[in-house]
């Protein structure tokens, strides 16, 4: 058992370490308040060829980990980037993996240069109003039409649907009363994100302003047999198999926004000064503090056990929802103790933690909840009935 990552996973951290030192504070703080897409930070990771971290090398990834793109994942939001950052490249990172996976060999070279390149970026339609977690009500329908489907519905909280040209959706090809299992009769798509038959609505929203989610109204919606990924009504286990991958880069990336959060709290506790002494002499202001540390190391060595299982072609599907669910715990907490220490100008802007406190709420909710992690463990691991 070894707890320390390879001379190469160190080299991934320090590179990703060196472009975002060149987006700080201030870069952040602007795009949060503007809510421009960070198009200059995403062109340096992709110029330095990390948007392909994890796809294959022929098509010209790196044809690496999950372990290593939870490294990645990780440094950018602990650099003060946050959700902000991950959030702009989060979905090409392990996003295309269904195609990968169950993609052509023409789907492969047709879509992930592309990707892998910056030329093309995608966005996911899952999500829909009415269906909310429970993805097998998903009433989107895709219908084949001769040798293209028409697909007609809604989708909502879309990340990066603004800038993207590219859409992964998954519809209903045949309607849920004819499947005999709710998991039947889904379809999943990699297509254009054509605009006239795609209304892309902003949902304004808490946080990370500058990475945007939407509402989508699709209307006839035209997509080539050929962009079909997998085969028709097998859309559920295409999706299935990013499940896992997803949790682990969102606990990364959480662990890394309350690291980053614990780094300014204990920053501004050495310096102010209170009564003829630091604050961060005071056991009230000392003790929060090391248990935020505590609880962030405990949940990323959940989020890298996860990764090795995944890595490994091993089971962990009750590894990656708890680094999911401790990683967002642990942030939540770190984050509000870092608005806390500061006191009242934790609630400036300037400061920068009020920022995080907001962003954090994201892994809290998405993409699933801590309820149904709860509910999940106590089925598959301690044997309970199914409550839901």
């Amino acid at each position: 058992m070894n707890f320390e990552f390879s001379e190469e996973q160190e080299a991934i951290r320090a590179s990703v370490e060196r472009i975002c030192a060149r987006f700080g504070d201030d870069y952040w703080l602007a795009r949060d308040t503007d809510g421009d897409f960070p198009e200059a930070f995403v062109q340096a990771v992709t110029d330095g060829g990390w948007l392909g971290i994890a796809m294959p090398e022929q098509y010209g990834g790196a044809g690496l980990g999950v372990t290593e793109t939870a490294i990645l994942a990780h440094t950018i939001a602990r650099s003060g980037a946050g959700m902000s950052g991950a959030s702009a490249v989060h979905l090409n990172l392990f996003g295309p993996n269904p195609i990968v996976v169950f993609g052509t060999e023409e789907q492969k070279a047709r879509f992930l240069p592309r990707l892998i390149e910056g030329k093309d970026r995608a966005c996911f339609g899952v999500t829909e109003p009415d269906a909310g977690l429970n993805t097998t009500q998903l009433t989107t329908r895709a219908t084949l039409d001769g040798d293209h489907y028409r697909i007609n519905g809604r989708k909502m909280w879309t990340t990066t649907a603004q800038t993207a040209n590219k859409i992964l959706i998954i519809a209903r090809t045949t309607a849920l009363a004819d499947c005999r299992k709710a998991t039947d009769g889904l379809t999943l798509f990699y297509t254009d994100l054509n605009r006239e038959q795609i209304e892309v609505r902003l949902i304004e929203k808490m946080g990370r302003k500058a990475v945007d989610s939407n509402a989508l109204f699709i209307d006839d919606l035209i997509v080539p047999i050929a962009d079909r990924i997998g085969e028709e009504g097998d859309g559920w286990k295409c999706l299935l198999h990013g499940l896992n991958p997803e949790r682990i880069l969102i606990a990364a990336e959480a662990v890394g926004l309350g690291q980053a959060a614990l780094q300014k709290a204990s920053a501004y506790a050495r310096e102010r000064v209170v009564f003829d002494r630091t604050i961060g002499k005071n056991q009230a202001i000392q003790h929060p503090l090391a248990e935020n540390w505590m609880e962030l190391e405990a949940a990323n060595l959940m989020v890298f056990k996860a990764a090795d299982l995944y890595d490994r072609d091993q089971p962990c599907g009750a590894q990656a929802n708890s680094a999911k669910y401790l990683a967002a715990e642990a942030a939540l907490r770190a984050c509000q103790r870092a608005v806390l220490t500061h006191g009242g100008m934790g609630y400036a802007r300037e400061f920068h933690v009020e920022r995080y406190l907001r962003e954090i709420m994201i892994p809290m909710i998405a993409p699933i909840s801590q309820e149904l992690i709860k509910s999940f463990i106590a089925e598959r691991i301690l044997g309970q009935e199914k409550s839901y």
